[in-house]
């Protein structure tokens, strides 16, 4: 039996970004440090002057690249999506089980934080910089009248980014039914508009060490101590969301792969090292072919859905995307409705089929933006959450990749479950 492969995704034409990811976590430890030095003294109210604009003039720099970016990468990952479900049954097995998990995951993310949050408060005396009221925070009858936009180029205006999702989805759907070359007159424009904005945000986070020292200099003036304690807080809830994520992928190894849990276990063990080690699920895949061969998937599985589930599977990304959205709801005291939980898993669901192989740094801003703002949370939280994004992304890293093997036993048990169609003779 064999498979046709799976369509190059256009992430491998996303042009190469590089992010002073180091050079970002010591300005922003710099930054609070300075921050907690100079809290109280005569210094720190013109330090507040200069450092106060900066990180707002930053943060909207990271703004304005998040509609456009979200619009070309969901066009294209829907568009990859679809023609990769074209490819078999094996594609069809894999994409189902890939987007029922998706969904689940945005529903967990959705009711796991706000409990966390509930057991284990945000640290008492935190005070994020902002420049920006926060937005109105949608309730179920809002979330269920916006999905539809009754003018779409207004709805861009005003930065309403489910309405915009919903709107670019449907476009995406429908440009699959053209002929051969609208469609991809359409899938190049849109993804050189993704290409092009990935370039404007890599020269915006290429002065992240800047700006984020701004904000935390900030935060430090005006949270003191409390400050820290609130950033390892929030790494010790995203983790754990991560870990759950992680753990379902066991399960699903277990039940619907129908392998042991020692054994699954153990075949994993090397290639979530290697997930450790270089922080991304596609240099990871030769360890996971090794991994599920040693799981005794068979190889014609294996090399269709482990580069399939790569390119447009992550597992981990709804549910701590959201859980970093509601974290970041509650640092700007806000109090997050059903209706504004259900608009950020609809949003952290759909945008993940855009959602492409990159420093956790551009992933972050362009997949919880728009979570954030379908939610009402305003973005300056994110700003300072960003620089600590390298920790969280270990975990994203080793859920994902733990994930993809799971699939892939997954789909192989139930390849060997179909019964023989027998042979006619016309």
């Amino acid at each position: 039996m064999t498979s046709p492969d799976p369509a190059p995704s256009s992430a491998s034409r996303i042009p190469e970004i590089r992010v002073p990811g180091a050079l970002t976590l010591i300005g922003l430890v710099a930054g609070l440090v300075i921050g907690l030095v100079i809290a109280g003294k005569p210094i720190a109210d013109t330090a507040l002057k200069v450092t106060g604009p900066i990180g707002s003039l930053w943060l909207q720099g990271l703004q304005m690249t998040i509609l456009p970016l979200v619009a070309g990468l969901l066009f294209s990952g829907i568009v990859e999506t679809v023609a990769a479900a074209r490819a078999g049954a094996m594609a069809r097995r894999t994409l189902g089980i890939i987007v029922s998990f998706l969904a689940f995951s945005a529903i967990l993310g959705a009711v796991a934080m706000p409990l966390l949050l509930g057991l284990f408060p945000v640290p008492a005396g935190v005070s994020f910089p902002h420049g920006a009221d926060p937005g109105k925070v949608p309730g179920i009858s809002e979330f269920l009248a916006s999905l539809l936009p009754d003018n779409v180029i207004s709805a861009a205006a005003a930065s309403a980014m489910l309405p915009v999702i919903v709107f670019v989805g449907l476009f995406a759907l429908a440009s699959t039914r053209l002929a051969d070359e609208p469609r991809r007159a359409l899938a190049v424009l849109f993804e050189a508009l993704a290409g092009a904005m990935m370039v404007v945000i890599g020269w915006v986070l290429m002065l992240a060490p800047i700006g984020v020292f701004a904000l935390g200099l900030t935060l430090g003036v005006r949270s003191g101590g409390a400050a820290l304690g609130a950033l390892a807080h929030y790494i010790l809830l995203v983790v754990a969301v991560g870990t759950v994520v992680m753990i379902a992928g066991y399960v699903i190894a277990v039940i619907g792969g129908k392998r042991s849990l020692p054994a699954f276990a153990a075949a994993m063990l090397p290639a979530q090292v290697v997930a450790i080690s270089t922080q991304s699920s596609i240099a990871t895949v030769p360890a996971m072919l090794a991994s599920s061969r040693k799981l005794g998937v068979s190889s014609t599985t294996a090399e269709f859905v482990l580069p399939l589930a790569v390119t447009l599977f992550r597992a981990t990304g709804p549910a701590m995307n959201m859980a970093v959205a509601v974290y970041a709801a509650k640092l700007a005291g806000l109090e997050l409705t059903t209706g504004a939980l259900a608009a950020g898993a609809f949003v952290a669901f759909a945008t993940t089929f855009g959602a492409v192989s990159l420093p956790g740094t551009i992933s972050f801003v362009s997949s919880i933006g728009p979570i954030a703002a379908a939610m009402g949370v305003p973005l300056w939280p994110l700003g300072v959450l960003v620089a600590v994004e390298v920790l969280p992304d270990l975990m994203r890293t080793i859920g994902n990749v733990t994930m993809d093997v799971a699939v892939a036993a997954a789909v192989d048990a139930g390849i060997d479950e179909q019964p023989a169609t027998a042979e006619t003779i016309h």
